[in-house]
């Protein structure tokens, strides 16, 4: 006979609180099965499993590859991204559910162990598949999934930029880094954004934490490019990117391969001798009107490393605390100084995109010993953040449409379930599945959610 499982939490009002162990096969990622559908849906790590290599002997797996590929991605949505949350996430009902598996009478997905060997299996070469992987989804998904729907975009801009990733070990190429003051890696991150739409992580390179932030941009630029101009040869690419991308390989490279391009000039006495006139009007305004004042001009400027002047935006920003110039290199022969600098400040989005690939995936938790092993975690996070993005596009004109990570994690995944297996069913009767369960206060939104998501088999 089973031993009752009842734990008394105290008294409330005369009456006494009592917890039991008896719910059945629980789990508090309830959401995860839509996330998984609309995976199906758009085929993502299938495209992506599918680039790597399996060198294990055939006869001795236990763990498909796509299966655990899978299992990696959907713990890292869910805000599992450490390899030993697996060990006591190998049997939750809902992420066997989602990866593929019955909930009761199929064997425990990977272990720890497992998803170890897994990453560090990985070959440069599967590497570059991935990397390639990721441009050619943003290609076939139609730009970014829902941003402009099956058509040839008219204007592609890819944003570049680089972040740190503090290092804490003996990981392989880490070093002090002088600007950030600290160990780490220094990953160059590129997010696409066709027509105006979401701005899609297409590129998720790791560097050694020693290397200047623009380093090997042209080299990733030139494989990008060239997908895009293979799939649409007509349309129009900007480059843009912060100072860290201001060097004259880069400037060269786009010119003679018709890329334009917006790019931050790090202030010299150069430049600030152009712009003194302008910001001394600026700041006379400012004395006159006692409010800021902002105006942006247009000058004429050559670096020595340059082979002639290029088009710069000067920003003359003056506020109570004092001179705030910028500076922007382009291509761009169209379009005024005020219109190509709000282009250009548009590029601020990326630093969210980034913050909630680092706050909310932890994507910086590359803690293995070898370098390729933690370039393929953070291409791990980038899908996982890939699938998130386009769960947020599935809920376009809903409260979540522009919800950042953590809220969809939150108020969408993060649903506490009840499952039952049956000879012919799996049941979630706790889900809100049905307009009877009471306890999600987000019903509508989830019903809503999963009519858009196109039912398919797991």
């Amino acid at each position: 006979m089973t031993q009752c499982s009842v734990h008394s939490l105290g008294f409330l009002g005369g009456r006494e609180i009592v917890g039991r162990f008896d719910g059945g096969r629980l789990s508090s990622d309830g959401g995860l099965v839509l996330l998984a559908q609309l995976d199906r849906q758009w085929g993502l790590t299938e495209r992506l499993a599918a680039c790597l290599r399996d060198r294990r002997q055939p006869g001795k797996v236990r763990q498909p590859l796509r299966d655990l590929f899978r299992q990696r991605v959907y713990q890292i949505a869910a805000g599992y991204e450490d390899c030993n949350d697996a060990d006591r996430l190998a049997g939750d009902p809902m992420l066997k559910l989602a990866v593929g598996r019955c909930p009761q009478s199929d064997r425990p997905l990977a272990s720890q162990p497992t998803l170890s060997r897994f990453e560090n299996s990985v070959s440069p070469g599967d590497l570059y598949r991935l990397s390639e992987a990721l441009v050619e989804f943003f290609i076939h998904s139609g730009a970014g999934g829902s941003c402009h729907g099956k058509g040839t975009p008219r204007q592609i801009v890819l944003d570049l930029d680089a972040t740190d990733d503090p290092t804490h070990g003996q990981q392989q190429l880490t070093f002090f880094h002088g600007y950030y003051d600290e160990y780490c890696y220094l990953p160059l991150l590129v997010f696409a954004q066709a027509d105006g739409g979401e701005q899609q992580i297409i590129a998720a390179v790791l560097r050694p934490g020693n290397v200047h932030a623009g380093h090997r941009s042209v080299a990733i630029l030139r494989r990008i490019v060239a997908q895009l101009r293979a799939a649409w040869p007509g349309v129009r690419l900007v480059v843009r990117g912060d100072s860290g991308e201001a060097l004259p390989e880069v400037y060269d490279w786009c010119e003679a391969n018709g890329v334009d391009y917006m790019i931050g000039l790090a202030r010299n006495p150069r430049l600030m001798r152009l712009a003194e006139p302008l910001l001394q009007a600026a700041r006379e305004e400012q004395r006159a009107g006692q409010g800021p004042v902002r105006h942006c001009h247009e000058l004429s400027y050559a670096a020595d490393s340059w082979p002639g002047e290029r088009r710069v935006i000067l920003k003359a920003e003056v506020t109570d605390r004092g001179d705030n110039p910028r500076f922007v290199v382009t291509s761009c022969a169209e379009g005024s100084p005020e219109e190509l600098y709000r282009f250009y400040a548009e590029r601020g989005e990326m630093e969210n995109r980034i913050k909630e690939l680092n706050n909310d995936l932890h994507a910086d938790r590359t803690s293995c010993h070898r370098f390729v092993a933690n370039q393929f975690r953070l291409l791990l996070h980038a899908v996982a953040y890939l699938l998130l993005t386009l769960l947020r596009a599935a809920l376009a004109g809903t409260e979540l449409a522009c919800a950042q990570v953590c809220t969809l994690q939150l108020r969408v995944l993060k649903i506490g379930v009840r499952v039952e297996q049956t000879a012919r069913r799996v049941w979630l009767p706790e889900v809100a599945l049905q307009p009877r369960a009471s306890g999600y206060p987000l019903q509508g939104l989830w019903l809503l959610l999963g009519g858009r998501v196109r039912a398919g088999p797991l």
